[in-house]
């Protein structure tokens, strides 16, 4: 019997060195030798206030990230959070306040508003795909799928948007997809190459989890027999471009032996026919890979029209 287990893979959601490294980093591409239309119109003592408003309605993510920008460019700078990451908004309400010297805040905003556009996205797109769960016991994973160099900043948006992360990267989780399986020979083989691998692994380094991607209940019998054969557990088996009514059959079957993941041509328009179907995960690289940012702009008044 497959043992019934889940970790979740969060990432953390607070900023760390890898993040400001490469803050730091984005900053030093835009401002080059620096910010020329500020410092040539701008007088160089100016204070100013501004406001970084949405322009549409939809859930802001990013905050954190803005004030590190600000912080990183001009820790001078006044900057308080009018709205929390997760919190819905809609055209002309308030997000961030700034006040202090107006060539900081003229140099810093476009990045800050980089980050949090994209994030505030994701955001807004787990949020409704989360929505549309509402009711079934299905969770929604994000993918790698992610722009490169931002994934992590990705990855926490679309927590801030009520989803589930999936791997960080290649290095924490064994994924056996299709790839893997034809050019191991067979599901049976793939399994005993990577239970030879985790009993020759250093047993002090992080705990591998198995995940095995299946195109066909054929596969499903032979991945949980491969297992059970190699003495070792799957944590789950993920349903590639199964249909909802396929699902349901794999739920009715499987679903009291491992935990069930359904992947491939899932989009906001079908996603509720996998929930009802009863499916444990969902998971969706249409959340980060072509996402529409969230229109938010930096004004001089806490006023749009």
């Amino acid at each position: 019997m497959v043992k019934l287990r889940f970790v979740g893979y969060y990432i953390r959601t607070m900023m760390n060195d890898e993040m400001r490294a490469f803050i730091a980093l984005a900053l030093k591409e835009d401002l080059g030798d620096g910010d020329v239309t500020s410092e040539s119109s701008v007088p160089k003592g100016l204070a100013q206030k501004g406001f970084i408003l949405a322009k549409e309605e939809g859930v802001v993510a990013g905050v954190d990230v803005a004030k590190e920008v600000f912080r990183q460019f001009d820790d001078s700078v006044s900057f308080k959070a009018i709205k929390d990451d997760g919190d819905s908004v809609v055209f002309g309400d308030v997000v961030i306040e700034l006040e202090g010297p107006a060539r900081s805040i003229l140099t810093s905003e476009r990045l800050a508003l980089n980050f949090m556009q994209r994030m505030s996205g994701i955001a807004t797109r787990t949020a409704q795909v989360v929505k549309s769960l509402e009711g079934t016991p299905t969770k929604v994973l994000d993918t790698r799928k992610t722009t490169p160099g931002l994934r992590a900043f990705e990855k926490w948006a679309v927590k801030i948007g009520g989803g589930v992360n999936h791997r960080m990267g290649l290095y924490d989780m064994i994924l056996l997809k299709d790839n893997h399986v034809d050019y191991a020979g067979n599901m049976g083989e793939a399994i005993v190459t990577v239970a030879q691998y985790l009993g020759a692994r250093d047993p002090n380094l992080q705990k591998l989890p198995l995940v095995i991607e299946t195109r066909s209940f054929q596969e499903i019998e032979d991945a949980i027999a491969g297992s059970e054969k190699a003495g070792i557990e799957i944590e789950r088996i993920l349903l590639d471009n199964f249909s909802p009514e396929k699902v349901g059959e794999a739920v009715e079957k499987y679903g009291h032996l491992v935990t069930l993941e359904a992947s491939g041509g899932i989009t906001p328009y079908n996603v509720r026919g996998y929930g009802e179907a009863g499916v444990d995960f969902v998971s969706m690289g249409y959340m980060t890979h072509s996402v529409k940012s969230l229109d938010l702009s930096l004004k001089s008044t806490p006023h749009v029209s």
